[in-house]
């Protein structure tokens, strides 16, 4: 596969959030001390890393999510 193609079949359901995705990838790696590699291929990088990165990911966006919720209480 050729480098930067994306195999996943995943597909944003707002892609104009893509940069916001990417940014926040790139934050998150920084702050774990993991290097993304510059080419965009993660193929020599550790699951576990890639891994901590994801999940790391999830867990802001799940943060972001309670509390844009807590601050609508009266939604249903």
């Amino acid at each position: 596969m050729a480098q930067g193609q994306n195999r996943s079949s995943n597909q944003l359901v707002v892609p104009q959030a893509n940069a916001a995705l990417d940014q926040m990838k790139y934050e998150v790696a920084q702050e774990l001390g993991i290097a993304i590699p510059q080419d965009g291929y993660y193929g020599n990088m550790a699951t576990r890393d890639t891994g901590s990165i994801g999940g790391n990911i999830t867990r802001r966006l799940v943060q972001m999510a309670e509390q844009q919720l807590a601050g609508h209480q009266n939604y249903q």
